[in-house]
């Protein structure tokens, strides 16, 4: 076994699983990509350590336990579109990729976007560059938005693109406390409901665009 595959193995046995993520798709496909891949050159030798990548300013790679936990708590299927938001440099679309339908991984930032085309080489993500704010409704309606970063406030237009019955997930820092949480549709068209689930705590840096100073309200 490489150096690398051991340490993706320990990231997964000391990280991932003691963390209660008992989806055998997402330790799998976590054990089997290479992450050094998806971060800068000069950072490859912490690719596997247990707290979040700064790979851009302003922009960081979740901690793997945490990103597992979101992705668990997404609860993706077989025959869902996902939308990533903050896509960084694709490695949360290349875990996704691996048993959903379909992924679209959106990025704002240029120079993370080439990474992530560089990086990614699975036939079911396509990659989307602009505001991420504003979702992607090119492609809508989603089954699954995941927000790869922290939010205070959520635009109408991103939920907007959830499909009947689909859910967002991401991390709430409102409060000065991180929370996981999942925000669930019900109905279609003008009789649209949404319900809010607070699953753990958890640390993420807020996204561009989704501060309290934004223009738009939740």
């Amino acid at each position: 076994m490489t150096d690398t595959a051991l340490q993706r193995k320990n990231m997964v046995e000391s990280q991932v699983r003691p963390s209660d993520v008992t989806d055998r798709r997402i330790t799998a496909a976590m054990q089997d990509l290479a992450r050094e891949d998806f971060v800068p050159p000069a950072l490859k030798p912490l690719a596997y350590m247990d707290e979040p990548i700064a790979v851009a300013p302003g922009r960081s790679l979740m901690a793997p336990r945490t990103f597992a936990r979101l992705l668990q708590l997404a609860d993706v299927d077989a025959s869902d579109k996902v939308l990533i938001v903050g896509a960084l440099t694709g490695y949360s679309a290349a875990v996704v990729a691996r048993f959903a339908a379909e992924v679209v991984a959106l990025e704002s930032d240029a120079a993370l976007a080439a990474t992530a085309k560089s990086a990614l080489s699975a036939k079911n993500v396509s990659l989307a560059s602009g505001p991420l704010t504003d979702g992607w409704p090119a492609a809508a309606p989603f089954d699954v938005i995941i927000i790869e970063g922290g939010f205070e406030l959520l635009p109408p237009q991103l939920l907007a693109q959830l499909s009947s019955a689909g859910r967002l997930v991401g991390i709430d820092v409102s409060g000065g406390v991180g929370r996981a949480v999942t925000i669930e549709t019900v109905g279609a068209k003008d009789n649209v409901t949404t319900s809010r689930r607070v699953a753990f705590e958890a640390a993420a840096v807020c996204l561009p665009g989704f501060a309290r100073s934004s223009a738009f309200t939740f």
